[in-house]
């Protein structure tokens, strides 16, 4: 008999306007899962940050609306004449404390921590003038004591510390260590350790400006701690290199302890390679044994004691190999896909165009799922798997039947609708996906 086991569409949230009516400040630019997978977090480029809470109510992995606030406003750099958009690049949580939730969210240039806890609101029941309606008391024997009584719960996000002034390019990541003391932050030239108590200095640990700017070559792309061992980070470059330092070495990590580096044919070269070559995330696995980079066209599987090449290397859409050229015109070719590595480590995901994501089996690459994170979600029309099963949104059950990658027509694909940021549920196959302005979750 065929499992009953596959992926799913399981809840949507946002706006069901079409792609042309969603305001430019409601797409989502950030999603991140705590430590548990009890709270799953969302950050836009309106700047705000929105929280859902695991609903316990229901039957397997669904969630509620917890709260929303404004986390970033849009500034302006005088001296530089720039603007600071107040966009949400990322958002990495702390460990709860005296049940309050804690979180680092960062735009371009600054970072705030943030405690998201519920306060008792109380009012004033009782005092001396009723608001202006009675006469003030005629001695000191008729004054009355003001009473408070208790009138509603409200869940309240307090700006605990401002991270501000210490990166000169657009800070691309933040990375919190197993210390939970110390978190990085990355822009294009430098990487700085904070303590998160203290907010007025940090130290920097890699610098790789060069002396003049016109000898600069490569950017850092995106950075991580190790998740055990707090003396490890890796950075990844636009020149498609991940570096894993060692803080014990030397107080600035410009020499790395390993490099990870897949050599490029030289009869594949053209004017494109260096472009879909520069790797736009990477992450550890929960073990820290692997790491999981991507770049435009493919994802990679490292393993960290193996440098000379990786574990697997899958294509992501290799069908858009034939139109690099299109793709550099209307700018999508510089997109920054994410990428994710499931808490077991058996599994990897990251998105695509048209919405389009795919679920790599990373022991099996037989049992790779392609999905769609798609509009019809909403109207959750009813399909028929191959074992007579029904499941919704046009993805059988068994989601290895749903979409398969030599049916996609190129011609086809609408390049406005991306799926570039996600997260993986830290210990259940459940997947946070952002599409534009709505957010899917997806379960197995």
């Amino acid at each position: 008999m065929e499992s009953e086991r596959g992926w799913k569409f399981t809840q949507c949230f946002g706006d069901k306007a079409d792609l042309e009516d969603v305001t430019e400040a409601d797409i989502i630019s950030t999603v991140e899962f705590d430590h548990t997978g009890d709270y799953l977090a969302t950050g836009d480029k309106g700047g705000r940050v929105v929280l859902f809470e695991r609903n316990d109510n229901k039957q397997g992995c669904e969630y509620k609306f917890y709260t929303e606030f404004q986390s970033h406003e849009p500034e302006f750099d005088y001296l530089k004449s720039l603007e600071i958009e107040e966009k949400i690049n990322r958002i990495k949580w702390l460990r709860p404390n005296n049940n309050s939730l804690f979180m680092l969210t960062t735009n371009d240039k600054t970072i705030k921590l943030w405690k998201v806890c519920e306060k008792a609101l109380k009012l004033v029941t009782e005092n001396n003038l009723l608001d202006g309606d009675r006469a003030p008391p005629p001695d000191i024997s008729h004054l009355r004591l003001p009473k408070l009584v208790p009138h509603e719960n409200i869940i309240a996000a307090i700006p605990r510390k401002i991270y501000a002034n210490a990166h000169a390019y657009h800070i691309n990541s933040i990375s919190v260590n197993s210390d939970q003391e110390t978190y990085l932050s990355a822009d294009d030239l430098r990487i700085n350790l904070w303590n998160l108590g203290i907010n007025n200095q940090s130290f920097n640990i890699v610098d790789i400006k060069p002396a003049n700017m016109e000898d600069l070559t490569e950017v850092i792309t995106a950075a991580e701690f190790h998740p055990s061992s707090c003396n490890y980070f890796m950075y990844s470059s636009s020149k498609g290199t991940i570096k894993l330092c060692d803080m014990r070495d030397s107080a600035l990590c410009d020499q790395h302890a390993k490099q990870f580096e897949e050599p490029e044919d030289p009869a594949a070269k053209n004017f494109f390679s260096e472009i879909i070559s520069s790797v736009s995330d990477v992450r550890f696995s929960s073990d820290g044994r692997y790491i999981l980079s991507r770049d435009y066209l493919t994802l990679r599987l490292w393993d960290i004691n193996m440098e000379k090449q990786p574990v697997r290397t899958i294509t992501v859409h290799d069908y858009l190999k034939p139109k690099l050229c299109d793709l550099y015109e209307n700018d999508c070719i510089f997109d920054k896909f994410e990428c994710n590595i499931s808490g077991d480590g058996k599994h990897a995901m990251t998105g695509s165009y048209n919405n389009y994501f795919s679920i790599y089996d990373l022991e099996d690459s037989g049992n790779d799922v392609m999905l769609q994170a798609d509009k019809n979600a909403f109207r959750a029309k009813r399909v028929q798997g191959p074992n007579g099963s029904k499941s919704k949104v046009g993805i059988p059950r068994n989601g290895r039947s749903g979409l398969r990658k030599e049916d996609i027509d190129p011609e086809a694909i609408d390049y406005n609708r991306k799926i570039l940021h996600s997260s993986w549920h830290p210990r259940e196959n459940t997947l946070a996906v952002a599409a534009t302005n709505n957010l899917f979750i997806f379960t197995d």
